[in-house]
């Protein structure tokens, strides 16, 4: 079988998580009788071009991609975030972030002020934050904001633009926001959460279709035992996962139907 890499940039939120990432992605693909390389794709390289190369083994990829088609790859599994609110499911939200010393105290306290988004192919970003405003429209209101900072690409941006005034709000991954607070809480001490989206599936590890099919089947069985094993603990303890879930094409199914939801009601960009 020809070489195949393995990537965890999506949630690679500092050197620390990245290396728990690294070892957990090896474990669980020794287990399933493997060998992948791992890929350091730092931000900001492009994601798409990541997730179009044809030697996916075991890569994080967005469920709105996936969706959408974005590129040809066969979910795998996804994983559980150890956060409450996730409920032991393989599930995310955007958590809606102002200043801690801004004066908003409810999400309509900062329409016509200046939000941002990260990229029109992310879930977390984009198409979460733009199905949560679209409850918020109507016929008077077309426009939320007075002006919308977009392509600002990671989330770490969205946070720093946050924190230095460039944007009044923007939307966070939660499970980027639980990490980064976890293992930089100096980053997030100067912000407060105004508001969250529903859940929504949470980014999934993705393979090639060139990987065969018996080796995405032993992927699936190794990443849905990973939480049995004695070397989980320790990466699992580092980036607040309590196991994986195995995941197909239909599951992101909702992140679909937020994004046609949106373009049918003429809002195709948050604003």
């Amino acid at each position: 079988m020809s070489r195949f890499i393995a990537n965890a940039r999506m949630y690679a939120v500092t050197p620390e998580a990245e290396a728990a990432w690294r070892a957990l992605i090896e474990a669980i693909v020794a287990e399933a009788g493997l060998d992948f390389d791992y890929l350091a794709y730092p931000a900001p390289q492009p994601l798409e071009v990541l997730w179009r190369r044809g030697d996916l083994g075991a890569v994080q990829m967005c469920g709105y991609p996936i969706a959408l088609g974005l590129a040809d790859v066969v979910p795998i599994a996804a994983p559980i975030p150890a956060a409450p609110w996730a409920g032991g499911r393989p599930v995310y939200r955007s958590d809606l972030i102002v200043r801690r010393d801004a004066p908003f105290r409810t999400l309509e306290d900062t329409f016509g002020g200046r939000a941002g988004w990260t990229v029109e192919h992310s879930h977390s970003g984009f198409n979460a934050f733009r199905h949560h405003l679209l409850g918020y429209r109507s016929l008077d209101r077309p426009a939320l904001y007075g002006s919308m900072a977009g392509n600002l690409v990671t989330a770490r941006r969205i946070l720093d633009s946050v924190l230095d005034g460039t944007i009044d709000i923007g939307p966070l991954d939660a499970y980027w926001h639980d990490l980064i607070a976890h293992h930089r809480p100096d980053l997030t001490a100067g912000i407060r959460v105004l508001a969250s989206t529903d859940l929504a599936p949470i980014p999934a590890f993705v393979a090639a279709p060139s990987l065969p099919a018996a080796a995405v089947d032993r992927l699936k069985h190794a990443f849905a035992a990973a939480a049995t094993r004695p070397w989980f603990a320790a990466p699992a303890a580092t980036l607040r996962l309590t196991g994986f879930a195995p995941v197909t094409h239909a599951d992101f199914a909702t992140t679909l139907a937020w994004d046609r939801a949106a373009k049918a009601a003429g809002y195709p960009f948050p604003a």
